[in-house]
């Protein structure tokens, strides 16, 4: 039986998902929901001065973001309880010099960001939004350097797939060139634009008046970092409405969970939640979970490097990425004995090779947990004959020693432009979640 509650959850995480087409607007969501729920924001360039009981977190590259709750009993002794996720997911982001005039019509070429699932790309009505940064009309002589976000909202672009009457053998053979295949759509007539202005100087002019509706004195772009998302919003599907279908699922439906369950976990014990950047592309950032964002934290939280290794020997991080349910129409890209439902309840994710960080000892204690608490609980094992892929696990299990579980919501299609999870599955993480932070 689905209770209020339970529907509140998956409503606010459809609304989540809407709102947040890049890593920055996600992290600029779970700041404001963070902040209304009294935790303070701090800034890596000052001292801190940290109180037992208090609430904080802090972000980088306006990307990746930190939490935490400081308990009252020494670090040492507690241990903190943790939950970490990734805010990126893969896309097709605009590169510097991105246009492109032949034919009659207007392009921008676009990189490949991540693992992206190409086919689905095609035939979408597309947006933009990122990072733009700007010189301000007042500033043009100092070198001060501004940043907003800007999101377009409405359709600009388009990747129209090739007909079939040119391509008879598209459905067996038709494969995707990253390079010649992918730039976007934007114009038939050329942009709106000053006269004389060439193509980039053009495409700089739109996302300057995006950020003229923030920065009225905003007078020239000097960067950006700005992708493709699909406009069409995240929805309940399903005749009996038991699907999610969305953009961003992978990770975004983790770090909203992750999020709720850290600010609605009632005890003062401490506690921490991280959402890295870059997960995508290996975590290989200073934002990303192989950078020093986490450690340098934990070192300022905790009172130094020694105080810290002591915590994390009492500490435990549960990693939050989706995992792979089973595909009813490919059954035999799956383990048989390890093929996660959707609505089946959070995968715990294991590899013998350490691609996920999962032990027998973080297995067992989450498995206790859920059966107390009577939340569903299931494995993934990839196949022997195929690769497995990663996740933050391992990567923040090796950069600051702590033990760890591999979790995450069964998922179809990840890497997709829409992926698929069950309508149940995100409150089972919560559930699960919350009484980890708990203690309980």
């Amino acid at each position: 039986m689905r209770d209020e509650q339970h529907k509140q959850l998956n409503q606010s995480l459809l609304s989540f998902l809407d709102s947040s087409p890049t890593p920055f607007h996600a992290t600029q969501n779970m700041q404001a929901a963070l902040s209304a729920a009294g935790f303070e924001q701090l800034d890596e360039s000052d001292s801190w001065s940290l109180q037992g009981g208090g609430r904080y977190f802090v972000t980088r590259n306006d990307s990746s973001l930190i939490a935490w709750q400081q308990g009252q009993k020494p670090v040492e002794e507690q241990g903190i309880r943790m939950l970490g996720a990734h805010t990126d997911s893969p896309n097709l982001r605009v590169r510097p010099n991105a246009v492109k005039k032949t034919r009659g019509v207007t392009q921008l070429a676009v990189d490949v960001y991540g693992g992206v699932l190409l086919n689905p790309w095609f035939d979408r009505d597309l947006s933009l939004a990122g990072r733009v940064h700007y010189e301000r009309q007042s500033n043009a002589k100092t070198g001060s350097v501004d940043s907003t976000l800007v999101d377009l909202k409405c359709p600009v672009g388009i990747l129209p797939s090739l007909a079939i009457h040119l391509d008879r053998e598209a459905n067996s053979k038709r494969s995707v060139n990253a390079q010649l295949h992918t730039p976007v759509y934007i114009a038939a007539a050329g942009l709106p634009s000053d006269a004389g202005a060439n193509g980039d100087d053009e495409f700089r002019q739109l996302m300057l008046k995006q950020v003229q509706t923030v920065d009225a004195e905003a007078a020239r772009v000097l960067d950006y970092e700005v992708a493709f998302y699909d406009v069409q919003p995240a929805a309940i599907v399903g005749i009996n409405g038991d699907l999610i279908a969305s953009a961003r699922l992978d990770n975004l439906l983790s770090c909203y969970v992750d999020m709720r369950a850290f600010i609605d976990s009632e005890q003062d014990d401490w506690k921490l939640l991280v959402c890295s950047d870059h997960e995508e592309v290996g975590s290989q950032s200073s934002s990303g979970a192989a950078g020093p964002f986490l450690r340098q934290t934990l070192e300022r939280i905790t009172g130094g490097a020694e105080a810290m290794s002591r915590a994390m020997h009492q500490s435990m991080l549960i990693s939050t990425d989706n995992a792979h349910a089973q595909h009813a129409n490919y059954v035999e890209k799956m383990e048989p004995a390890h093929s996660p439902a959707l609505n089946g309840g959070p995968v715990i994710k294991v590899n013998a090779n350490q691609r996920y960080a999962s032990n027998s000892e973080t297995q067992a204690l989450f498995r206790s947990l859920c059966e107390r608490h009577e939340v569903p609980v299931q494995s993934f094992v990839t196949r022997g004959d195929m690769g497995c892929g990663s996740t933050i696990g391992p990567i923040t299990s090796a950069e600051i020693g702590v033990k760890t579980l591999d979790l995450g919501v069964p998922t179809l299609a990840m890497h997709s432009i829409r992926e698929t999870a069950g309508y149940d599955d995100p409150w089972h993480l919560y559930r699960a979640l919350k009484h980890f932070l708990q203690r309980d």
